[in-house]
């Protein structure tokens, strides 16, 4: 959840995700190219493309359309080649932030991340500049009210890393990448629906940002979401959203 786990910063990027409902199509389905493309169309043997999948079920795709970017991407049908570039730099007071794209025009994406980091208040980093603040890894959330001892007892039996809780009482599990689905299944299994659940780049030491920097970074983190070729942002912000 873009790297940090109070609650309410949860609610507030699903919220402003949501409102932006007509991209998450467009970026599921060069998920699911990717993921085909480099794991072949078997859903069995291809845990990645089995996210993609997933995600695209959760956003309402139609079967047949998911069906058919799986062909094209493992050469039944022709189609466009995308490249995974990821992109670094710093934002408001100094935040990190990591943008992931999928790009058919290398040349095009960059300028356009880098437009956008300088025109609202940021600066584009080096490879390798900010990644070291986040850990790639499995992140299942689940609502403040949920029973922490049931959360725990299941998800350290199915191989979870470490299991949070906040002060406004949300729960975090945490998983290596390679055991997010078994942990989430086996919680779901036990009766336990998280709220969000996603393979993320976690921010290890969130900063808060309030005020009006607050409010430059939502600039900022929204003019990068924009872009049509950027897939996730993440960052170790934790945004004043009152």
């Amino acid at each position: 959840m873009a790297g940090h786990s109070k609650w309410a910063n949860i609610q507030h990027r699903k919220g402003r995700q949501d409102e932006k409902r007509g991209k998450i199509w467009t970026r599921i389905i060069r998920e699911i190219t990717v993921a085909a493309r480099a794991g072949g169309g078997d859903l069995s043997s291809n845990p990645r493309l089995r996210l993609a999948v997933d995600r695209a079920k959760a956003a309402n795709m139609p079967a047949d359309r998911v069906k058919y970017n799986i062909d094209k991407a493992t050469g039944t049908i022709d189609g466009i080649t995308y490249e995974e570039i990821r992109y670094e730099g710093y934002g408001i007071g100094g935040a990190a932030i990591i943008v992931d794209t999928m790009t058919d025009n290398k040349v095009r994406t960059v300028a356009e991340v880098r437009h956008a980091f300088a025109k609202y208040g940021g600066n584009m980093g080096t490879e390798g500049s900010v990644a070291f603040q986040f850990k790639h890894c499995g992140q299942i959330i689940f609502a403040p009210g949920t029973s922490e001892d049931k959360v725990m007892e299941v998800a350290l039996e199915s191989g979870a890393e470490d299991v949070i809780t906040g002060d406004d009482g949300a729960i975090e599990v945490l998983t290596a990448v390679a055991d997010f689905e078994t942990v989430k299944n086996a919680l779901e299994a036990a009766g336990l629906k998280p709220d969000a659940s996603e393979v993320t780049m976690r921010a290890e030491n969130p900063i808060e940002v309030t005020g009006d920097d607050a409010a430059r970074m939502q600039k900022l983190l929204d003019a990068l979401e924009d872009l049509d070729d950027v897939q996730d942002v993440f960052h170790n912000a934790e945004l004043d959203t009152e």
